[in-house]
């Protein structure tokens, strides 16, 4: 693109969330892993103050300067590396004019962390170009900041996190409260996680994401009165039951949902630890049904692939993965399951016109840097 050799190659995993939806904005608890999908950043300096952008996915080309990083609606996909560059200048690090490429496999808009892949190769591949004096959870925090600080979107940090540190074979569990996390094995005899697209995009849900968020926080308003907690993290559920007079039906459900997948959380690691995946997963069916019933952000798709995995034998849980309303499913299952899971798969194609993709997916390891010609590897 570009007529020179790439100076450094970075590379960054998609992230899949084991369990844990929606308890990071209350201080809770999340249990994820890095994808065996990947986003790669090549960076080469220019001898200019000028920054081109290019996707190979799109052959889209973009381009800025130094003194002009600003967010623009037109640039999509260029304003997530934009605020990776603007936010390191705010720490006050330097850099001069740069080409950079990116090439991505994980799909978008199905709750992988794409953007937060994106975010964390840039910022790695920039650090190790220019030298910069930045430690390796700077880099989550400028991921993080050029999300929500430049582009404006809710986000979470968990994403950026596991994206730089997950490692192969291993779950990571964090706790939002403190940003402390610990590694437990992934060591399940014969079984596999099947990872399931059921072809819905999760578009302009965000606002009603939002709702459900500030609904919470009000009942915490109200339940402070009992329990003087700080968050919903700090609640369990008999605290819930103490207060069912004090809170409308709705309001209930959507704090019993973060309450209950908090717990859900702890006890995945602890099973984790137990190479036990009978019962994990039913634990993530229980956390399906929650998501389903009492935040509400299922959807039809999801709910039908869910339901017909359950009545395949050998499949010994399944649940919606990422925020809801579309994306995907994880599923838990034997691996001579999987032909029988397959049909299943062709009746959903039949009955809603999505072709569903699936693959397994194993716990891969974290951000590295693939390629750099300082030190000529």
């Amino acid at each position: 693109e570009y007529g020179d050799e790439p100076e450094v190659i970075t590379e960054a995993p998609g992230i899949v969330n084991l369990m844990g939806e929606h308890t990071d904005f209350h201080e809770g608890y999340v249990l994820q892993l890095g994808l065996g999908l990947t986003v790669e950043v090549a960076i080469s300096k220019r001898n200019d103050t000028s920054l081109r952008f290019y996707s190979v996915d799109l052959n889209e080309r973009k381009r800025t300067s130094i003194a002009n990083l600003k967010y623009k609606r037109e640039d999509r996909w260029a304003n997530y590396l934009k605020g990776i560059l603007y936010e390191i200048l705010q720490i006050g690090s330097s850099f001069k004019g740069m080409n950079i490429t990116v090439h991505g496999h994980i799909p978008k808009e199905v709750g992988l962390g794409s953007s937060a892949a994106l975010g964390v190769a840039t910022a790695l591949g920039v650090r190790t170009l220019y030298n910069l004096d930045l430690e390796d959870i700077q880099i989550v925090q400028l991921s993080y900041l050029s999300e929500t600080a430049f582009l404006g979107k809710q986000d979470k940090i968990t994403d950026h996190l596991s994206a730089f540190f997950a490692k192969k074979g291993k779950a990571i569990f964090i706790d939002l409260r403190s940003l402390d996390y610990h590694f437990v094995p992934i060591q399940f005899d014969d079984l596999v996680f099947v990872l399931t697209e059921s072809g819905v995009k999760q578009n302009d849900f965000q606002e009603e994401i939002d709702e459900r968020y500030e609904n919470c926080n009000r009942s915490l308003e109200i339940l402070r009165d009992r329990t003087n907690q700080r968050s919903l993290r700090d609640l369990d559920s008999k605290d819930l039951l103490h207060g069912m007079g004090l809170l409308p039906e709705l309001s209930r459900r959507l704090c019993m949902h973060v309450v209950q997948e908090n717990e859900r959380v702890r006890e995945a690691a602890s099973l984790l630890k137990k190479r036990d995946g009978i019962n994990f997963g039913k634990l993530m069916y229980r956390s399906h049904e929650s998501l389903r019933d009492n935040f509400e952000v299922s959807c039809p798709e999801i709910d039908w692939l869910v339901k017909r995995a359950s009545e395949v034998e050998g499949v010994y849980g399944a649940r919606l993965l990422g925020p809801g309303f579309g994306g995907c499913t994880l599923t838990l299952c034997r691996e001579s399951s999987l032909p029988a899971y397959k049909e299943r798969l062709d009746e959903y194609e039949h009955i809603f016109g999505f072709h569903p993709l699936y693959y397994k997916i194993q716990a891969q390891r974290g951000a590295r840097v693939v390629y750099s010609k300082e030190k000529g590897k």
